[in-house]
C-alpha cells in the first residue's frame, strides 16, 4: 500500500492540503507547506506554479504569477520537496499541467520526484486518454498519478474509475458555485461519487469550492476526503512570508470538523 492510499486507511476522513511552491518565497513556502502537516493535513499537495494555470480560480493564478516571478522552476520544486522531507514523513501529492512535466523529460521527471520524496502527481489537463503516455514512466518510478472524474457520461466514470483500482485516490471535480454547496450541488456530487463507487473501491476526494469547515464536512458526508487549496492561498496572500500560523490553525479547524 502506498503512502498517499494509506493516509486515507488511517483516517475515517482525509484532509488534503495545497500550497503553491514558491509562494510569496522559496524559505516561506518550505514554512508554509510543513503548517500545513503541523495542522494535521493527511496529504500535501504542492502545486508547481505555470504561466498559464486554465484550471485555477483567481486567488491560485497570482500565487503562480507570484512564484514565477520570484524565480520558481520546476527543478527547484525537487529541491523544495528535499526540504519538506527533512522535516515530515506527510504523503506528498505534485499538482502541475502537462506542460512542465513534457518539457522536463518524463522520464527524469519522474525519477527526481522519487529521489526527493514525492508519492504522486495530479495532472489535471491531461485526459484520461493520453494518460498512457506518462504512465510507464511514473510506474517505473514508483510514482501514482492520480486521476481525476468530472460530472460526465456514465460510460466515461466507468472506465476513468476501473482504470484507478491500483491508484491512491480519485479527484472528483465538483460543480459548486461561489455560494458554495447547495444541497442541489452536493445531489449532484454524490451522483458522480456513487457512479464511480459502483466500479471501484478507490477512496475519492473532492477537489473546488470548499472554503470552510462546514462546507468540508457537508462533502465528507459523501466522499472520503476534502481537497483544501484557494483558502490555504488566500493567507499567503494577506499575510506574506507570516502566513505559517494562520494556515497551520486553518487546517486543525478543518480537520477538527471532520473528525
Amino acid at each position: 500500500m502506498n503512502k498517499l492510499r494509506e493516509a486515507f486507511t488511517k483516517n475515517k476522513k482525509t484532509v488534503i492540503g495545497f500550497m503553491t511552491a514558491g509562494d510569496p518565497t522559496f524559505e516561506a513556502s518550505v514554512q508554509n507547506i510543513l503548517a500545513l502537516a503541523e495542522g494535521g493535513a493527511d496529504i500535501i499537495e504542492i502545486g508547481i506554479p505555470f504561466s498559464d494555470p486554465i484550471a485555477e480560480g483567481a486567488i491560485i493564478q497570482q500565487a503562480n504569477v507570484r512564484a514565477l516571478k520570484n524565480g520558481m522552476t520546476t527543478k527547484r520544486i525537487f529541491e523544495l520537496v528535499q526540504r519538506v522531507r527533512e522535516k515530515i514523513d506527510t504523503p506528498i501529492c505534485l499538482i502541475t499541467y502537462l506542460n512542465p512535466v513534457f518539457k522536463y523529460g518524463y522520464d527524469r521527471f519522474f525519477e527526481d520526484c522519487a529521489k526527493s520524496g514525492v508519492d504522486g502527481i495530479f495532472v489535471p489537463d491531461m485526459p484520461y486518454e493520453e494518460r498512457p503516455e506518462a504512465a510507464d514512466y511514473a510506474k517505473k518510478h514508483g510514482i501514482t498519478i492520480i486521476p481525476l472524474i468530472a460530472p460526465a457520461a456514465p460510460e466515461r466514470i466507468k472506465a476513468i474509475a476501473e482504470s484507478a483500482n491500483d491508484e491512491a485516490y480519485i479527484y472528483v471535480a465538483s460543480a459548486m458555485s461561489e455560494a458554495g454547496l447547495t444541497e442541489q450541488s452536493k445531489q449532484e456530487l454524490k451522483a458522480v461519487i456513487d457512479e464511480a463507487k459502483k466500479y471501484t473501491d478507490v477512496p475519492t476526494a473532492v477537489w473546488f469550492g470548499i472554503h470552510t469547515p462546514k462546507e468540508a464536512k457537508r462533502v465528507a458526508e459523501i466522499a472520503d476526503g476534502v481537497i483544501v487549496e484557494s483558502i490555504a492561498v488566500e493567507l499567503v496572500t494577506k499575510h506574506g512570508e507570516k502566513a505559517a500560523p494562520y494556515i497551520a490553525e486553518f487546517i486543525e479547524q478543518m480537520k477538527t470538523a471532520l473528525s
